[in-house]
Parts: structure tokens; C-alpha cells; sequence
């Protein structure tokens, strides 16, 4: 199987859907069609079964399908292998970030890198910092941008610090909270995040708040407070200082910030030692010394 056919069965699997697949491959319908027949037509048995619902693959389907992704990665992997050889960043960067971060730092991060490195290919995948975590063990991704804590073992490389507000249309003191009827809008993931600001609540009120609204998305969160609907905790990398709400610093005294929140790459070193990667992991490091780092630490890799 050439590599072009791994990608027709691949895209039809992903797909299970004859137009949809033709209009990934930039082909008609009539010329994938063909082009399958004939794969089939090599293997001796039937890939998918046509229904009005789409394509099913069949047990020998199964079995090709599985083919093709293993064809398709091993090329991918050699591929990056010989570039990795040459002068030039070729190949394609695999990113698993998380998603606050990928909407956005990381976007200033990839103009540039695309800008100086325009003959590699970027590959992004965003979401839970768990989910980033299970990426790069899976092989999914070169390196990992999370966030807070995590047991990863292996290169872990601290990019920022940023501090945690509480943002509100009206409030303007902490304790302020209490004279409101507006709710607390709350973000929870399977992260810690949510846990660390129930924390501090409880050290700093005696009381819960009158309401409460918890969501699944920061961004919703965001807008909602700062359409007014309620007031928010949020961290500094989702506010660009434009917004017309008030943003009160959560801090011990004036100089101390009492709850932050920290980013960090992780990844092998086999995948830094790759031409892309390290392209990267040198400019993620640049435009993370652009910001104002609160712990004022440095680097760490264990």
C-alpha cells in the first residue's frame, strides 16, 4: 500500500462518509470511488459496507484501516528523522497545550515560529491539562504546554507566572462580595484550579457566597462577568487590561500575590532533540521572558 492509499482508507475511516472523505482528498466522488475499488481490489476483500448512513468498515476493513495509520505514522516518523539530519527546521511540530493557554499566548508563539520556520508544519492539539499529559505518553505530541501542577517525570521547563484576579462590574473590594445578590461565576475542570480558589475562599470568609454559577469553559466564565451577570476569578493571561470591569489582585499584602497560577512545558528529551522541537522550545522560552514572572524563578528540568 502506497502512502496516498494509507491516506484515502484513513481519511474514509475518520470520515464514514464518501463526499466528506472527497472533499478532504480534493478529489470527485467518482474518482474516489474508483480509487478504492481498486484498493479493495489489491487486498482481495472489502474494505467498508455502503449504506445510506455512510461507510462501515468491515472486519478485513478493520484490520486495513489500522495499516494505514501504522504506514502513515512510521513515514511521518522517518521523515522527521532525515530532516532532523539537515540545516533547515522541516518537519511538523506536534503541540499539545492547554486550552487557555492555546487561546491566548500560544498564538503570538506560532505567527513567529511559522514566520521564521515556514517549510515545518504545525500540529495542534488543545485541551485539559490531563488530556495534554496523556497526549505526549500516547505519542500524540513533541511537547506539552499545562497548567498548575503536574507528576510529569520527565524535561519540565517553567514558561510563566501569572496571578489570579477577582474581576467584577460593580465590586471594587473583596469583601464587597457579600453586599451583592450577583452570583460567583465559577470555571471548573479536572484540574486543580477550582479547588485552589474554593481554598482560598474558605481561608479568607466564613460563609459561602449567596450564588453561585459554575461553568465548563473559561471563556464563558470571562463573559459572563464582564457582561455584569455576576464577578469571576480569573488569571491574568485571560485579561488583556482593556476590559471595562474592575480587577481586584488577590494578595496577602501589597507586594505578596496569594494565588497564581503557573504554566509549563513538558516533553522527552528524544523529542527535543528534533530540529522543529528545539526550534520552538527557543522561542517559547523568548516570548516567555517577555512576560512578568511574579516568582521571579528560573528554568527547572527534572
Amino acid at each position: 500500500m502506497t502512502t496516498t492509499e494509507a491516506q484515502i482508507v484513513k481519511v474514509l475511516s475518520e470520515e464514514g462518509n464518501m463526499r466528506k472523505a472527497a472533499e478532504r482528498l480534493f478529489l470527485s466522488q467518482p474518482a474516489l470511488s474508483q480509487r478504492l475499488q481498486s484498493i479493495e481490489k489489491d487486498w482481495g476483500a472489502q474494505l467498508f459496507l455502503r449504506s445510506q448512513k455512510g461507510l462501515t468498515p468491515t472486519p478485513a476493513g478493520e484490520l486495513v484501516i489500522q495499516y494505514a495509520i501504522d504506514t502513515i505514522a512510521k513515514k511521518e516518523e522517518i521523515y522527521e528523522m532525515i530532516q532532523s539530519l539537515n540545516s533547515k527546521v522541516h518537519g511538523t511540530l506536534k503541540i499539545a497545550c492547554a486550552s487557555i493557554v492555546g487561546h491566548t499566548w500560544l498564538p503570538k508563539v506560532l505567527k513567529d515560529f511559522m514566520t521564521q520556520y515556514p517549510e515545518a508544519k504545525i500540529s495542534l492539539i488543545t485541551g485539559w491539562s490531563s488530556e495534554i499529559v496523556k497526549s505526549l505518553y500516547e505519542g500524540e505530541a513533541h511537547v506539552g504546554i499545562v497548567r498548575g501542577h503536574t507528576d510529569w517525570k520527565g524535561s519540565k521547563i517553567h514558561l510563566f507566572r501569572d496571578t489570579l484576579y477577582l474581576v467584577d462590574k460593580e465590586i471594587k473590594e473583596i469583601d464587597e462580595v457579600f453586599e451583592t445578590d450577583r452570583p460567583f461565576i465559577q470555571f471548573k475542570s479536572d484540574s486543580n484550579y477550582y479547588q485552589e480558589i474554593q481554598q482560598w475562599w474558605q481561608r479568607h470568609f466564613k460563609s459561602n457566597p449567596r450564588r453561585q454559577i459554575t461553568v465548563d469553559q473559561i471563556e464563558t466564565c470571562k463573559q459572563m462577568a464582564l457582561n455584569g451577570i455576576g464577578y469571576a476569578i480569573l488569571p491574568s493571561i485571560t485579561l488583556s487590561g482593556h476590559e471595562d470591569v474592575n480587577t481586584i489582585p488577590l494578595t496577602n499584602n501589597e507586594e505578596e500575590f496569594e494565588l497564581t497560577r503557573d504554566t509549563w512545558l513538558i516533553g522527552y528529551e528524544s523529542s527535543f532533540e528534533l530540529r522543529q522541537v528545539a526550534a520552538f522550545v527557543d522561542l517559547v522560552k523568548k516570548h516567555a521572558e517577555c512576560l512578568y514572572d511574579y516568582s521571579n524563578s528560573t528554568e527547572e528540568k527534572k
